[in-house]
């Protein structure tokens, strides 16, 4: 009968004669799915675990892509042409971007733990490039037997072109600088620079100031001027502003040492407004980077010959010049404030983008000590803020030069 046990048969375990020798019955073979329910015994290992979603996917690539970018960025920047295009986005974007792939990264669960250290380290590493940390001090200190010096650089925007002159004159005396280093010291019609004389009325304003012109470059200093470097250039056409140096130096008395000031304006990467499109753009382009490579050139070279301590400042274009782009080795980069945010000197006015970048710099050598640093005004007449510098020059004794006697 069915059901009935036979006599010295044991009861099958499994509750069904003749089933106990069926593959599995023992536990030899995981014939059926784990207690867990996973197929790869609860390692995620299996092939549906090794997926990826588009989303995973999307943001290891996009870290990648990024990772490549920063580094050809370091690479390239201020050695390639082309890569003018890449320079004048904003050096905040080295930090925005990490950070936005780093909030997305909880998202991507199989490889988040590995792909956020990533992440850090971009955002470490584009934070260090942008400016992002605390400000170093701004020189050796200051000492006794220093003399103090108050430097006010600004690029003008084409003089006072399309401002009122009384306000644009009256600005620069309430500055009531000893050395004023000023670019753009020309007019602008069309595509041509236009050369201005303005010494009359530059005498009426700054009465006792010695006026120095090297194409539109300007430096006033109501300190002796030791000496004048300008570079000789064919007396036509417009020589002057595309021949004559970017980097105007002028050697100045200075308690009883000799600084060598210079006021820097490099050429514009490309026109606002031109068509990224067209031949000319791309033409414009590669001149304004050899331009500027060969006044770069021309700059190192005095400044390694210069025997005096030097101050340059000016407007250098471009907004890695701290970091990327070295114009002066062996010099300090100074950055006025305290914070940990990168300082922002362009566009103050005219144009309707946010202040998003630092076109204008300031270096020291030797024991030259900046105790105050600040951007300043400037709104009103310019798309540039102005610089407002304390330098304190120390004296040879204190400073350990021995006295100079020229």
């Amino acid at each position: 009968m069915a059901g009935t046990q036979v006599p010295g048969t044991p009861m099958p375990t499994s509750g069904v004669p003749g089933t106990d020798d069926a593959p599995g019955a023992h536990g030899d073979t995981a014939a059926g799915p784990p207690p867990d329910g996973r197929p790869d015994g609860g390692t995620g290992e299996g092939p549906r675990a090794r997926r990826w979603c588009r989303g995973t996917r999307l943001l290891v690539a996009a870290t990648g892509v990024w990772a490549v970018l920063l580094v050809l960025h370091v690479l390239l920047a201020g050695r390639w042409w082309l890569w003018l295009l890449v320079e004048a986005v904003p050096p905040l974007t080295l930090v925005a971007v990490p950070l936005l792939l780093l909030a997305l990264a909880p998202l991507a669960r199989p490889v988040r733990r590995w792909l956020a250290p990533v992440l850090v380290l971009l955002l470490l590493a584009g934070a260090h490039l942008a400016g992002f940390g605390p400000v170093l001090s701004g020189g050796p200190g200051t000492t006794a037997g220093g003399t103090p010096v108050k430097v006010f650089a600004w690029s003008t925007d084409y003089w006072q072109m399309d401002d009122d002159k009384q306000d644009f004159y009256a600005f620069l005396r309430g500055r009531d600088a000893d050395v004023y280093l000023l670019q753009e010291y020309l007019y602008w019609e069309g595509d041509e620079p236009v050369r201005i004389d303005d010494t009359a009325r530059l005498r009426e304003e700054f009465p006792g100031y010695h006026i120095s012109v090297e194409g539109e470059l300007i430096t006033l200093s109501r300190l002796p001027v030791v000496a004048e470097h300008h570079r000789r250039v064919p007396d036509t056409g417009t020589a002057w502003y595309r021949e004559g140096s970017k980097a105007q130096r002028t050697d100045i008395r200075v308690g009883a040492r000799t600084v060598s000031f210079y006021n820097v304006h490099m050429p514009v990467p490309f026109q606002v407004g031109d068509n990224p499109l067209s031949g000319r753009f791309y033409r414009f382009l590669q001149d304004q980077y050899d331009w500027r490579d060969r006044e770069l050139d021309a700059l190192r070279s005095d400044l390694a010959e210069n025997p005096n301590p030097a101050l340059l400042t000016g407007d250098f274009n471009s907004p890695w010049t701290g970091s990327l782009l070295d114009p002066a080795p062996g010099t300090r980069t100074h950055s006025p404030g305290s914070g940990v945010l990168p300082a922002r000197s362009w566009p103050v006015s005219d144009y309707p983008l946010p202040r998003l970048w630092r076109l204008d710099w300031l270096f020291t050598t030797e024991d030259l000590a900046v105790p105050g640093y600040r951007f300043g005004g400037g709104g009103d007449f310019s798309d540039h803020a102005a610089q407002e510098i304390r330098l304190v020059v120390p004296d040879p004794t204190a400073s350990g030069h021995p006295k100079e006697t020229r």
